[in-house]
């Protein structure tokens, strides 16, 4: 599945990915390909996709159609 990364700054990541795993503001969940479509808010901390991990100040993430788009209010 596309994972795409993005502030109000700049693009962080584009890529593939097999999971991502979002800090959510009720606990932290993980997509695998084939997700059901899904909006929700983003809380501080660790966004981990595959093996990669980049620090989150909260944001938005949707998925559809393998397709996973976190806007990110900032990284830290």
């Amino acid at each position: 599945m596309t994972l795409d990364i993005i502030t109000p700054d700049q693009k962080v990541f584009s890529g593939e990915v097999e999971v991502v795993t979002l800090p959510g503001t009720n606990g932290s969940f993980q997509i695998l390909k084939d997700h059901a479509p899904i909006v929700s808010t983003l809380g501080k901390g660790t966004l981990l996709a595959d093996k990669q991990a980049f620090v989150i100040d909260g944001g938005v993430v949707e998925v559809a159609n393998n397709k996973v788009l976190v806007l990110a209010e900032a990284l830290l």
